[in-house]
């Protein structure tokens, strides 16, 4: 996954319609569903003519392109059914390739509240694995996920845990914290 300029925005296709939706929505324009890389929002991206892009590949939203006529934020229930499967993988993707991001988050995250912490929003972290975590930053960083595993002794999946909590802002429009779906992080 490339990373995107502070003025570009990149996004990755979940799905692709050469010839439109069958709703007609956009008429018979070609468009695709598609997952900003910085943000984790989900895009419709409308395009002048078929493009020459296809599933996992990237694709600049903004600035749009001349090839796109437009670019439209959609909810998870409105994707179609093949980008909502493709949707764990390329999350999972990203969180990878963008390793030093999300090991930060394991490295920074704050107190929400006097009695919620950022590390408890992640699913399987209890109180007893939050402070573990916390103790073991105090001593030295997280350098890596793999560092994470060895020093943090409950945390078997890192990456595991941090996909499904996207995952999870992603298909929940109202949840009431939201680390990273929205969130405008430099990836």
């Amino acid at each position: 996954m490339s990373d995107s300029t502070a003025e570009e925005r990149v996004a990755v296709v979940l799905d692709i319609f050469p010839n439109g939706r069958s709703d007609g929505r956009h008429g018979s324009r070609p468009m695709a569903y598609a997952l900003d890389v910085r943000d984790f929002t989900l895009k419709e991206v409308v395009f002048e003519e078929t493009p020459e892009v296809g599933m996992d590949d990237e694709l600049v939203v903004e600035p749009p392109g001349d090839e796109i006529r437009g670019v439209y934020p959609v909810e998870y229930e409105d994707i179609s059914g093949s980008a909502q499967s493709e949707l764990e993988y390329i999350v999972e993707e990203l969180v990878e390739a963008k390793e030093d991001r999300f090991v930060a988050f394991y490295n920074d995250a704050q107190p929400i509240t006097l009695r919620l912490h950022q590390l408890n929003l992640l699913p399987g972290i209890g109180k007893k694995l939050r402070n573990t975590i916390l103790d073991e930053r105090k001593r030295k960083p997280f350098e890596s996920f793999e560092d994470l595993e060895e020093r943090v002794k409950g945390l078997h999946d890192p990456v595991g845990v941090l996909v499904e909590r996207i995952l999870e802002e992603v298909r929940e429009d109202d949840l009431k914290y939201k680390t990273f779906v929205g969130r405008d992080e430099d990836a």
